[in-house]
């Protein structure tokens, strides 16, 4: 028989209950979300009776064999039928890929014509098709150091062990010598995964390809993996084009939680913060159209306050144009959507300090929405001693439609953006 599965599927901060709604969890699938969540918590979700609510993180959080994918949603469309699903899954899979997280060494990206339930299918054909990318060129060898008993002298003669161990046996010599073969860490860890991924697999278009691959690839040892296995692999010529393998297997292998109790209601969550991917997603669609004649640099940080002693505080606006110069404008965007409201004051006053300390010329929220709008609104005169003064100050609020066209729609962030900052090179 093969592999059963059921798959669910949400918008980002709705929620699933064991006792009520059209799509329920298990009671040992709730265990096993509550034993994730842990006494530290996780920022995909929050624990609510008899289910979990989740946050602004969206992608898949599979539990044994069920996958339960997180959609990004803006609007206030209240059905969530299969097309719109179907919709707001292309939009996430084009924002990472996007922002690079589905950069492939794959000779041609055009081959991925799988049908996929969620992300969590793409990831694993990506993977799947960067390790038979790997093989198809062959795989690297490297030296590394062993010993062991051997019936050649080879390498040095370790005494202490080779008299230990060969009083009967003098026909063998116990010695320390480099081989120089496929059987790595890098090698191993890729096995791993492809183990892993053989067992938790729930797409059956990919289980043949998997069969053949851990057929193809050479059986290793068992690695243990953490985050300090992966900080030590270094990259040169030979196992660069290793980057990105490397990469999916440590999200997979790092972010699996197996279930040491009952074994049947294991966790893998791959997720993803909206507030950061849109970030990401807007400063490389920026940057994709941007003129000559303009700078863009996202994440820039300054010095912002220090206290006699102590360390000193930073501030960190998401996107600054033509930085140090007359024109300078800083971006702040939001995942979020305002359904008519004003941005929150702590925004407001964010963006008037970005404004004062990068001697900006115009400050802007951006946030995803219905239909493309910009609207500004101007700061009271701080200097006035009428309440009532208004400055020449102001902070603007753009709105940009979200596009299933992911040309259409970076062009459309960078159109609407540059055009409201006046830019010589639009």
């Amino acid at each position: 028989m093969g592999k059963e599965k059921s798959n669910i599927t949400v918008f980002e901060h709705e929620w699933l209950r064991t006792d009520r709604g059209e799509q329920k969890l298990t009671s040992g699938q709730f265990e096993a979300l509550q034993q994730f969540y842990g006494e530290n918590g996780v920022p995909y979700y929050s624990l609510i009776h008899h289910g979990v609510r989740f946050n602004e993180y969206v992608g898949v959080i599979q539990i044994g064999k069920t996958i339960i994918e997180v959609l990004p949603k803006v609007d206030k469309l209240k059905s969530t039928g299969d097309e719109i699903k179907s919709t707001w899954r292309g939009v996430l899979v084009s924002m990472l890929r996007a922002v690079g997280v589905f950069d492939i060494h794959a000779p041609s990206r055009s081959d991925l014509h799988l049908r996929s339930n969620s992300i969590l299918d793409l990831y694993f054909e990506l993977f799947i098709k960067e390790v038979e990318y790997l093989l198809h060129r062959g795989l690297v060898k490297k030296y590394r150091k062993t010993e062991g008993n051997r019936t050649a002298l080879k390498g040095s003669i370790q005494f202490a062990k080779h008299i230990n161990q060969n009083l009967v046996h003098q026909e063998r010599f116990y010695v320390k010598y480099t081989t120089y073969d496929k059987e790595h860490n890098i090698h191993a860890v890729l096995y791993k995964a492809l183990r892993l991924l053989s067992y938790i697999n729930t797409n059956v278009q990919l289980n043949s390809r998997l069969g053949a691959l851990l057929l193809d690839f050479p059986e290793l040892y068992d690695i243990k993996v953490t985050e300090s296995l992966f900080e030590k692999i270094t990259y040169d010529r030979k196992t660069d084009p290793y980057r990105n393998a490397l990469g999916i297997a440590k999200l997979i292998l790092l972010n699996y939680h197996p279930d040491v109790k009952k074994g049947a209601n294991n966790v893998l969550a791959l997720m993803f913060d909206m507030n950061v991917l849109w970030e990401q997603f807007v400063y490389v669609s920026l940057r994709k159209h941007k003129g000559s004649s303009t700078s863009i640099v996202a994440q820039n940080t300054k010095n912002f306050w220090k206290p006699n002693n102590g360390y000193h505080s930073k501030m960190k606006p998401d996107i600054v144009l033509n930085k140090g110069m007359e024109d300078c404008v800083v971006l702040d965007t939001k995942w979020k959507n305002l359904n008519g409201y004003n941005p929150s004051p702590e925004d407001l006053r964010q963006m008037f300090v970005y404004m004062k300390y990068y001697g900006a010329k115009k400050v802007a929220l951006v946030y995803p929405g219905v239909e493309n709008q910009n609207q500004s609104g101007q700061y009271y005169d701080h200097s006035s001693h009428d309440s009532k003064d208004l400055s020449e100050e102001e902070c603007s609020i753009i709105s940009i439609g979200i596009e299933s066209d992911i040309r259409v729609w970076q062009r459309d962030i960078h159109e609407l953006i540059i055009s409201w900052c006046l830019f010589k090179d639009y």
